[in-house]
């Protein structure tokens, strides 16, 4: 195969395959034929809304066949598609809105952003749109994916990499008309990525809602399956099914299971290895804008315990002091990556700018050190760093210990303000069984920990404090806790 613009990557597998699943999503499913037939009509009436070549359209859907079908109609019309949660708070999405002046929005009532078109979920074209094939034209960038900025205000990462691809490339061990679950939140770009790379190589995606551990499992022997999508929260919960439900299932199909966008804390995965195999597990690190990543599988990860892998072929990374000096291995600093194609050719930024330094180089925001190998072993974020009487404690080393206790789902630690250390941590406990006597889970810890870094407080939630990406929101959950006592912050 060649590289095929994305205008036209429907069409070549519904030639193929016409009446193989798509997309299944909880049981509804269309076939590559209809695939092809309803995004040529859906891309019709966009471009009778005005989407022209160039434009963004912001798909404000939650994970669905609409979803998918929204984004490729857009690509058939040489767009981008700009995926936001649909579950967004208006202010936020007005200002990605504002930011990328997108000339359609999807998700939203009719009118809420005139002169600029909208259309709710759930939107059918007229049947007078014609569904055979439209003039090829390939986008320019085949994603502005969101993020928050250092600012407070969202920022967009379009990236360069235009709307075209070569199914017969080997990429993230997904296999040629294969099947992919993507139980992730799709505007995200881990799920995003997963899920439309997926569909470029002619698999069918499982598609779920939201995360559910059973669910998960139950679509993987449903659809045969071969390849898995997940953060290590989805994994934790998987974990916390009785043995004898995670083992009902036959997972015979799956071959890979990615994780990212989050640390693995180390016993969950060596759990997992011993589950589905060392050679199953595979886990990404890399940023939405794409200059450059690690990847590592389970039976290099034995070796390398911690590891989140060594750089792949199109980039390369350093660790860099705190006075910007090139650290030697062994040594924790900031990462710092830059890919081999040359500074700014991956993606660029609408609403912020890039954390670079001389050369080129850019960072993620992420502390780690590297081994004589290669191999990048990462700490925490540096935004997430807590000052506690003149120490650095990063809250991931912590949490880790924390999550190894039996019934934890999940935890964050933040720093609260304290009149004499200018910090004290405090631990947000995900845990449904309920609390834990302070003296069990502080005798946990010091076996786990150096004093300093154990927190002073707990409390217990039946609640994740990570969402489905594998996010925690540290920020939002120190702010609430600020105002309830009426502290100012340290």
């Amino acid at each position: 195969m060649a590289i095929i613009s994305l205008s036209r990557i429907i069409a070549f597998w519904a030639d193929q395959q016409p009446d193989r699943i798509a997309i299944d999503h909880e049981g509804a499913a269309i076939t590559w034929r209809e695939f092809e037939a309803r995004t040529n009509r859906l891309a019709r009436a966009y471009a009778g809304l005005g989407v022209k070549p160039g434009d963004f359209v912001t798909i404000a859907l939650p994970n669905s066949i609409e979803f998918l079908e929204s984004v490729f109609a857009t690509w058939k019309l040489g767009a981008t598609p700009q995926p936001i949660s649909a579950r967004l708070p208006k202010f936020e999405r007005d200002q990605i809105v504002e930011l990328g002046k997108p000339s359609l929005v999807v998700g939203v009532a009719p009118g809420e952003y005139d002169p600029t078109p909208s259309l709710p979920a759930g939107f059918v074209p007229d049947g007078n749109f014609a569904d055979d094939p439209l003039a090829e034209i390939t986008s320019v960038s085949i994603k502005a994916m969101t993020s928050g900025g250092s600012t407070g205000r969202p920022k967009l990462i379009v990236s360069k990499v235009p709307g075209a691809w070569d199914p017969d490339v080997p990429f993230l061990e997904i296999p040629l008309q294969g099947g992919m679950l993507i139980p992730g939140p799709l505007y995200h770009n881990g799920p995003f990525m997963w899920a439309m790379i997926a569909l470029f190589k002619g698999c069918t995606v499982g598609l779920t809602t939201r995360f559910d551990p059973e669910q998960s499992l139950a679509t993987i022997e449903r659809l045969k399956l071969n390849v898995a999508y997940m953060v290590p929260t989805m994994m934790r919960r998987v974990w916390a099914l009785p043995e004898e439900v995670r083992n009902s299932y036959n997972l015979s199909s799956l071959t890979v299971l990615w994780h990212l966008a989050a640390p693995c804390p180390p016993w969950l995965k060596e759990c997992f290895i011993e589950w589905l195999g060392a050679e199953t597990i595979w886990e990404l690190y890399g940023g939405t804008e794409g200059q450059g990543s690690t990847i590592i599988q389970g039976t290099e990860w034995l070796t390398h315990k911690g590891s989140v892998g060594r750089p792949v072929e199109t980039c390369e990374m350093k660790i860099v002091g705190e006075d910007g000096e090139t650290l030697p291995a062994g040594e924790v600093g900031e990462v710092f990556i830059r890919p081999l194609s040359g500074p700014g050719t991956t993606y660029h930024y609408l609403g912020a700018e890039a954390r670079a330094i001389e050369g080129g180089w850019e960072s993620l925001g992420d502390m780690g050190w590297m081994d004589a190998e290669g191999y990048l072993y990462l700490t925490d974020r540096m935004s997430d760093m807590i000052l506690v009487g003149g120490a650095n404690i990063y809250p991931a080393e912590v949490e880790a210990a924390i999550d190894a206790y039996p019934g934890v789902r999940s935890s964050a630690v933040i720093g609260l303000p304290d009149d004499d250390m200018g910090a004290r941590l405090h631990a947000v406990i995900d845990r449904p069984e309920g609390a834990v006597a302070d003296a069990d889970m502080l005798a946990h810890l010091a076996d786990r920990l150096v004093k300093y870094k154990i927190p002073k407080s707990f409390e217990y939630s039946a609640e994740p404090v990570r969402d489905d990406a594998g996010k925690v929101r540290r920020k939002a959950l120190r702010e609430e806790r600020i105002a309830a006592t009426g502290k100012a912050p340290a």
